[in-house]
């Protein structure tokens, strides 16, 4: 017994120190960042992110600002009240200033012919929606295609349920995009879908109700009387 294990010790030790060189397996691990999905390059500085507050993503220091915008904590801070409700308070402030023109961001207001009516609640939601859209970084992806392609065809329909959700349809000939928003979710835009064909697009979610206009913002359609 003592023998046999000194025996397997003794085999061991040979092969430790052999004088071999050890093989050394390299693995490629593919990293996006969570909120302009782009390939982050090996080495490269991210930051940590949750948006849930539970489960943390890499987020590339360009998005970092979106990130915090949209209500993510950052690795190593602690969840607050005021930081999960600041979210909310920020986006119903933007959408009636949106509404009244009286915006303090750069960005122009939606809505740019006055509205001499009051809006439905379907109204408001695609409103809300477009605001939404415009502050996030998707807008730059449609905008880089509508460069290429032109104009596309948009539409803007809201999901029956509990939860306020929104479709967004971008489409061209060759191709289309299809975004969620949510505006009461800690990242209020995300891409649901992508294709080839505008024909692959649902007739649902085919209602051109809005447009992408030259200065790249997207502008619901409604009647101002």
């Amino acid at each position: 017994m003592l023998f046999e294990l000194f025996h397997r010790l003794w085999i061991l030790w040979g092969r430790l120190y052999s004088g071999r060189p050890m093989k050394v397996i390299k693995m490629n691990v593919t990293r996006t960042c969570a909120i302009c999905e782009r390939t982050l390059l090996t080495g490269e500085h991210t930051l940590r992110f949750s948006p849930d507050g539970h489960e943390f993503v890499d987020v590339c220091p360009l998005c970092s600002e979106v990130a915090l915008d949209s209500g993510w904590v950052r690795e190593g801070h602690a969840v607050s009240p005021a930081l999960q409700q600041h979210p909310r308070r920020r986006r119903q402030k933007t959408l009636w200033q949106t509404l009244l023109g009286t915006r303090e961001e750069e960005t122009q207001p939606v809505l740019s012919d006055p509205i001499l009516r009051r809006l439905s609640d379907d109204e408001l939601a695609l409103v809300e929606a477009a605001d939404l859209f415009n502050q996030s970084t998707f807008r730059r992806t449609v905008a880089g295609v509508a460069k290429s392609l032109g104009e596309p065809r948009v539409s803007i329909v809201p999901l029956a349920g509990v939860n306020e959700e929104t479709v967004l349809t971008f489409a061209w000939d060759i191709t289309w995009y299809q975004y969620r928003v949510t505006p009461d979710a800690a990242q209020p835009v995300r891409i649901a879908d992508r294709g080839h064909d505008v024909d692959e697009v649902e007739s649902t979610y085919a209602r051109w109700n809005a447009r992408f206009d030259d200065s790249g913002r997207l502008v619901p359609e409604l009647a101002t009387v």
